[in-house]
């Protein structure tokens, strides 16, 4: 990956919706050069995928909630995330070092809502704490910072 490649990254970051000849005449590149570098990262698997990022609220999910799981010992840690991706409340899900095995930030409609993906994640075998926090308010989300110059 070149810098100009790391350029291209940052602009589809920024923009995921860049015409092929916006980020060529942002490059210096024509647009066919510019398709062919971005299916050539796609194929490598440096970017992964495209979406329109939505306010949740307006789509009904008021709050949104951090959620840390402490996980039994003999825990098939594999096996819990499985079953974590099943639940669609669930947005992101991070396995961390720390007291917590894993961070979830869910989103609900309620606080009744809440309350049930809780008692839902308290049974999946294995999960053997639950420790919730509620976020009041988002200041940002979803921020694109800029790439270092070596990827």
């Amino acid at each position: 990956m070149d810098a100009v490649d790391r350029q291209i990254i940052q602009a589809l970051r920024e923009n995921g919706r860049a015409s092929y000849a916006e980020l060529g005449r942002l490059v210096g590149l024509s647009g066919p050069s510019v398709t062919d570098r971005i299916n050539r990262l796609e194929a490598a698997g440096v970017i992964t995928g495209y979406r329109a990022t939505v306010d949740s609220a307006s789509l009904g999910l008021g709050v949104t909630a951090l959620i840390g799981l402490s996980l039994s010992d003999a825990t098939d840690h594999d096996d819990v995330a499985r079953r974590l991706k099943d639940l669609g409340e669930v947005e992101d899900c991070w396995f961390i070092a720390g007291e917590d095995s894993y961070m979830l930030k869910v989103r609900t409609r309620d606080i009744a809502g809440l309350e049930r993906i809780v008692r839902r994640l308290s049974g999946i075998k294995g999960v053997s704490r639950t420790r919730t926090m509620v976020v009041l308010s988002t200041k940002w989300e979803n921020r694109v910072g800029q790439l270092p110059d070596e990827v």
